[in-house]
């Protein structure tokens, strides 16, 4: 153990923390409803801040405000400590505690990132020390002495930089109860009073009763898309629900939704399937009144899809295996 602990030491990076990343991570944790989650938050915060200073310092291009750890919704609803790299992807940021052998990576991340970075802070958060990383990762807690410098690191993000990855949402495994981070269940998200839409028909409860309504074999997740200011800063809902046919197809049903105080989607929301040539398969725009859109198609095993909601000159997109 203090072999393993001398080797950290050898490659680690220490950085100060500024006032500015300790008011930020302040200000995140007073919004969370109780000490622990409040705890998660400002340690996560931090840690993703240091990593964000780091990666500036190798002029490698980041976007916090693109990263769910600067989401406040999705700060409120998981356990986020991803960092946003440009063209590259999300590296995982976690916090460890001063003295700690270990770290934990939520299982939830484990699909949707391009490498894992662990942080070290001292007892009173002026100082962090970059302590090295892991290209993947299949276990909830790993020994730091799994950890590979930060020059190996840096060689793994030119290498994406050359050949970036796509993240794919894998929906075979939503049958078996797996699911990648920030898909989460409609009602997880709709209990949430800042999403919680405004128009009666889709309450809580009717959710609630549809759900005890359907077969076993239908899965559904929910997760939200944050078109920032084009849709006034209220995010929408894109929801996948997948059943299985009797040929070994899939049956994909995709819904789009206003949320909270927008009862209605903007006109001119599209909904769009590509296939895996990028090529347009489907296609729903929203109109005046529409309180949300929805598209509806068959794919055979293994096959790819991307799914991109689009709103004037701004769009992001899901990639899908099934």
């Amino acid at each position: 153990m203090n072999n393993s602990t001398y080797q950290l030491d050898d490659y680690a990076l220490t950085l100060p923390i500024s006032q500015t990343a300790r008011t930020t991570a302040q200000q995140f944790a007073k919004q969370q409803p109780n000490p622990e989650k409040a705890e998660q938050v400002r340690l996560n915060t931090l840690a993703v801040w240091v990593v964000n200073d780091y990666l500036q310092m190798m002029n490698i291009p980041t976007d916090l405000q693109a990263s769910d750890s600067w989401n406040p919704i999705m700060r409120l609803c998981g356990n986020v400590a991803d960092l946003e790299v440009s063209s590259i992807g999300r590296l995982e940021c976690r916090p460890v505690h001063c003295h700690q052998q270990i770290f934990s990576i939520p299982p939830e991340t484990w699909e949707e990132r391009v490498g894992y970075l662990a942080v070290q802070f001292d007892e009173f958060l002026q100082e962090a020390k970059l302590l090295g990383f892991i290209p993947s990762v299949t276990d909830e807690i790993l020994p730091l002495a799994q950890l590979q410098p930060l020059e190996a690191f840096i060689d793994h993000i030119w290498q994406l930089r050359q050949s970036p990855v796509t993240s794919l949402v894998n929906l075979s495994q939503w049958f078996a109860g797996i699911f990648e981070t920030g898909w989460q269940t409609i009602e997880s998200l709709w209990n949430v009073p800042e999403l919680r839409p405004t128009y009666a028909f889709r309450s809580i409860e009717t959710l609630e009763l549809d759900s005890l309504n359907q077969p076993e074999s239908i899965t559904k997740r929910a997760k939200l898309i944050d078109l920032g200011i084009q849709i006034l800063n209220q995010p929408v809902m894109l929801i996948v629900e997948i059943s299985p046919e009797k040929d070994q197809q899939t049956s994909i049903h995709l819904q789009l939704h206003a949320t909270g105080n927008q009862i209605y989607l903007p006109s001119g929301v599209h909904l769009t399937v590509l296939d895996s040539s990028g090529a347009v398969f489907l296609d729903a725009q929203s109109r005046k009144s529409d309180n949300y859109i929805q598209l509806q198609f068959r794919g055979e095993p293994t096959e790819q899809f991307s799914v991109r909601v689009a709103f004037e000159n701004t769009s992001i997109t899901e990639h899908f295996r099934i």
